[in-house]
């Protein structure tokens, strides 16, 4: 049983980033969330014994999806604001 307890803590984790990212609604900080979502998801694939995919999560999930994330947030919010200055001119 006490072996399982660090598992049992990064499922726990998964669980509350998981519901902390659905349940935020800005994307800023929704992105944000995610990134610890998937740290908590590498640590939980690193505490099964499968370091290769925790690598893999590790960049992929806790990187380089929340930054796609925030690079597409900046872009709709630059254009929103370009079309609220051509209606107001």
């Amino acid at each position: 049983m006490a072996d399982d307890l660090p598992l049992l803590f990064g499922l726990l984790l998964v669980a509350a980033a998981g519901t902390a990212t659905v349940l935020v609604r800005d994307p800023v900080r929704q992105s944000f969330l995610l990134s610890l979502l998937g740290l908590a998801l590498a640590l939980v694939f690193l505490l099964l014994q499968a370091p290769d995919v925790a690598l893999s999560q590790l960049a992929v999930g806790s990187a380089l999806t929340p930054l796609m994330v925030l690079l597409s947030v900046r872009k709709v919010r630059r254009k929103a604001r370009g079309e609220r200055r051509e209606e107001h001119e």
